[in-house]
């Protein structure tokens, strides 16, 4: 296929789908689309934006005294970079059930015989979804701030800090994306729900590291979610640590390193269906 082809009588150019610039605007518009339906959706509303606000204002209203009372610190510094972090986690599930909806009802398979750039659709799902995650969480973050949360890292700890689960967000989106697609059962994506409750129940977002029995206190420290949580913390806290922000891109890259091949591929085999 030649990289121009021509359009009817008035011989005006138009470029191929495999160009960059066909890239470019599929994924714009595979973006606007997604970003749209959820938007519509009642479901992904909930998972972004309400149930993280709720769960912050239930954790700062049930433990949050018993936190300062505890540590003598404001409790929103951990549970506000732990709300964060659970939408973005809960949101990339129902995103991925979405995903296995669209590819048994077929609309996968349709655009894959349009002429459409192939690396539009998951170009536009990562682009997507980074924009919900920040989304959220910034919304997050202005419930934390009317409930007293405050930022004391700086202008570019602020940034890295809203940045963060966008990070680990689409990390585990990869995880969530290559089980949607490899299998055909719903159930076995919303069962990483469950695994992702026990990471926020066992945190130290949710309760101080010290409160936990010394035996599991070892994997509650070194578990993924703790350690961006104790990242935020750092960040929002004014005493940011590299040792805790590289260890937090080693658990988010090696995430994506390891499953986004097979969430390709598998994206591509569930287009070709």
């Amino acid at each position: 296929m030649t990289t121009l082809t021509t359009a009817r009588a008035d011989r005006i150019p138009i470029a191929s789908e495999r160009s960059i610039s066909a890239l470019v605007l599929h994924t714009v518009i595979q973006t606007q689309r997604l970003l749209l339906r959820w938007a519509r959706s009642p479901v992904a509303l909930l998972e972004t934006l309400i149930i993280p606000c709720l769960l912050l204002v239930m954790l700062d209203v049930v433990v949050g005294g018993q936190i300062r009372k505890f540590t003598g610190s404001n409790p929103l510094d951990g549970s506000v970079p732990l709300t964060a972090v659970v939408g973005a986690l809960s949101g990339a599930v129902g995103n991925g059930i979405l995903l296995g909806r669209e590819r048994d009802a077929g609309l996968l398979a349709r655009f894959w015989v349009l002429p459409v750039h192939r690396a539009s659709g998951p170009a536009a799902r990562v682009l997507a979804e980074g924009a919900r995650i920040l989304a959220g969480t910034v919304t997050v973050v202005i419930v934390g701030c009317l409930l007293g949360f405050r930022f004391h890292g700086g202008i570019v700890a602020t940034v890295v800090f809203l940045c963060l689960p966008v990070l680990f967000g689409l990390a585990f989106a990869t995880i969530v994306t290559a089980t949607a697609v490899y299998t055909a059962k719903a159930t076995l994506v919303e069962g990483i729900t469950v695994v992702t409750s026990l990471m926020m129940f066992f945190s130290t977002g949710f309760v101080p590291l010290a409160a936990y029995p010394p035996w599991i206190r070892p994997v509650v420290h070194d578990q993924p979610m703790s350690v961006v949580v104790d990242t935020m913390h750092a960040l929002a806290t004014g005493s940011a640590s590299a040792h805790l922000l590289t260890f937090t891109l080693i658990w988010s890259v090696g995430m994506i390193g390891i499953f986004a091949v097979p969430a390709a591929i598998g994206y591509r085999r569930a287009s070709r269906r």
